[in-house]
């Protein structure tokens, strides 16, 4: 094994071998901004989807009321809108100062392009920011042992959410098992109601599926396979067996009709699980602050279950893994000028913060800043940032999601597959043979 397989490990599974407890004890709309001072603006395009963009819109209201002499110019971006524009800018050499993003192989894209700056000296010079970080964090944002993205925002495994109304309306309990959400299928629809919501149009929604029947049925080690580049890694039987698996919930009907036309980035999928027209939704802990904003009275009422994903019976994988993101990633552009630069280090340094972590703790989301795991406690959403935390803390693997893992090319490839799969219109043979092409691309 090479020097750069060995690196490309450290960033797809994030080694909880540090217990995260431990570690925590220890360790909007923003349109074009003005320098009050006259100096000169570092630019920074990030995520619209509230009610995470008002934290990031407060960081950069903060930083600029503190420094006017340099400050931070932010637009914000839909989710999807911002994946094509910033692979675009950034290849015309037109790339904001700050870039966000999640790390993994889009990030190794951008550093083998000399696109990115090295972060780690920085870091090392500045060891108080580095240190008020979660040390699990800085995996998928280091690449060949050095680090180019800044770890930021909050920790996000996926979680399966519940609408608890509708369930006591079917007379039904949460799945325990793959099984049990198989055996939910027909009572829910037999009552008009879906048994999930899926925002399929943007495929990544697709993907989180995939993500966690693959562990639950293989372990890690069939992704981690296709990672390390292994010929025909995507042909191993338990990775057909998952494909299998999903095909068979959608043939019987387990999404809400229409799937395919449904984005995420409109929150419609949140609609239809906190109205009540979908009993259950697999999605991003950052939902919770979608259905607290949008969702009217399903979290104050105790209305919105939250649960791990479920094991599968005879699978391989522990049940107590997760999914998702371990942060977001802040890298700067290589070819922004130094004065910028330094304007980007200074406003990365700001969110190393209690102020910061409080911000997203007050969303329900579980930031990224450490020591701060006795501010859980007061927050309002108190249960839910403990079962989150819990999640986190209690994985043996937490696996990047697979689009920001692997390359962009190959990336695009497996989106394309994973919602012709939702569609029925590939087998599971099929989606194998096209991905294994692309093995290492």
């Amino acid at each position: 094994m090479d020097s750069r397989t060995t690196s490309r490990r450290t960033f797809l599974g994030l080694s909880l071998s540090i217990p995260l407890g431990a570690a925590l004890a220890a360790c909007g709309t923003s349109g074009p901004g003005t320098s009050a001072g006259g100096g000169t603006n570092a630019t920074y395009w990030y995520l619209s989807t509230q009610p995470a963009e008002g934290v990031r819109k407060a960081a950069v209201d903060r930083f600029n009321k503190a420094n006017p002499n340099g400050q931070i110019t932010a637009t914000p971006f839909q989710n999807d809108a911002y994946k094509t524009k910033i692979k675009t800018a950034i290849g015309a050499g037109q790339a904001p100062t700050i870039v966000f993003g999640w790390g993994g192989g889009t990030l190794r894209s951008y550093v083998q392009a000399g696109q990115v700056d090295d972060l780690t000296q920085w870091l090392d010079q500045n060891k108080a920011v580095k240190d008020k970080l979660l040390p699990s964090t800085f995996s998928a944002g280091t690449i060949e042992g050095k680090i180019y993205g800044f770890p930021a925002d909050r920790v996000q495994p996926i979680v399966m959410f519940y609408n608890k109304k509708v369930f006591e309306q079917v007379g039904v309990e949460p799945p325990q098992t793959w099984g049990d959400i198989l055996d939910l299928v027909p009572k829910f629809n037999a009552k008009g109601i879906a048994p999930f919501s899926l925002g399929g149009q943007s495929r990544w929604t697709n993907m989180m599926w995939l993500e966690f029947l693959f562990d639950r049925i293989g372990g890690p080690e069939v992704f981690q396979a296709v990672f390390d580049g292994e010929k025909d890694a995507w042909s191993n039987p338990d990775a057909i067996k998952a494909l299998g698996e999903v095909q068979k919930l959608v043939k019987a009907d387990g999404f809400i009709k229409g799937f395919s036309s449904i984005t995420a980035d409109s929150n419609a999928d949140q609609a239809l699980l906190y109205t009540g027209k979908a009993a259950m939704m697999l999605h991003g802990s950052w939902s919770y602050g979608i259905q607290k904003n949008e969702g009217g009275d399903i979290v104050s009422s105790g209305n919105l279950g939250y649960m791990n994903f479920p094991p599968v019976d005879g699978g391989k994988g522990d049940p107590s893994n997760t999914v998702g993101n371990p942060a977001q990633y802040l890298s700067i552009y290589s070819k922004a000028s130094p004065e910028q630069k330094e304007i980007a280090k200074k406003f990365l340094a700001s969110l190393a913060t209690d102020e910061e972590a409080k911000a997203w703790i007050n969303i329900g989301s579980l930031p990224v800043v450490a020591g701060t795991e006795s501010l859980l406690g007061t927050s309002p959403d108190a249960d839910f940032l403990k079962f989150n935390y819990g999640i986190v803390s209690g994985a043996k693997y937490f696996g990047q999601s697979w689009d920001q893992a692997l390359s962009p090319t190959a990336a695009e490839v497996l989106l394309d597959n994973i919602s012709k799969l939702f569609q029925l219109s590939i087998s599971p043979e099929q989606f194998a043979t096209n991905l294994n092409a692309v093995i290492g691309k």
